[in-house]
């Protein structure tokens, strides 16, 4: 007897394509956090102990005071957001604008200074980091790309290019910042203690 045929929706296979991506991040996490912490809470592994006499790495000590993941770009100091503004900006106008914006219209609108718009630069800043992790066939699998363009670029230019987005005041012909800029800056973003 023949086995029966029916047909699989495409979107199922991307989804499981997702699904093993997502699956083979976290095995990856797990993996590195379970090797980090071989014994239990508290406990010094037999690695610990037998390098205890040895004298720590040159940069072991640095690499424990850095981010572990990139930080939103919204909460660094100069020059670290100098970098990443600038970073952000090579990737922006050499890859999204050439690649994926046509020209701007009432539609559609786009800011040649869209670095002045800080919301603008929050959500590429996001789109960007998306970018890096999605297009890594090591941390996404093949569907990596695709999930991209679906959960995070068309979201994104949706929310910029609307008529309502951060580039509403701007024109061909002008630009304006002032009409989207907050009066005050979220208490949870100033890097100032309290007293």
């Amino acid at each position: 007897m023949p086995d029966p045929e029916f047909e699989v929706p495409v979107g199922l296979f991307q989804d499981i394509e997702d699904l093993k991506a997502q699956l083979a991040a976290l095995n990856a996490q797990v993996k590195a956090l379970t090797e980090s912490t071989d014994g239990e809470v508290g406990e010094a592994s037999t690695d610990d102990e037998a390098d205890a006499g040895d004298e720590p790495e040159e940069g072991a000590e640095a690499e424990d005071d850095e981010w572990q993941f990139p930080p939103f770009i919204l909460l660094l100091d100069p020059p670290q957001y100098d970098d990443e503004l600038r970073a952000l900006i090579e990737w922006v106008e050499g890859v999204l604008v050439p690649g994926y914006l046509g020209e701007p219209s009432a539609d559609a609108r786009w800011c040649h200074l869209w670095f002045e718009h800080p919301v603008a630069i929050a959500r590429l800043h996001a789109l960007w980091l998306a970018w890096q992790e999605l297009t890594d066939p090591a941390t996404c699998g093949y569907t990596g790309p695709s999930a991209w363009h679906r959960d995070h670029l068309d979201p994104c230019l949706r929310e910029l290019r609307a008529s309502t987005g951060p580039f509403a005041g701007c024109t061909k012909g002008e630009h304006q910042v002032g009409h989207r800029m907050p009066g005050t800056v979220p208490s949870a973003w100033n890097h100032i203690e309290e007293d």
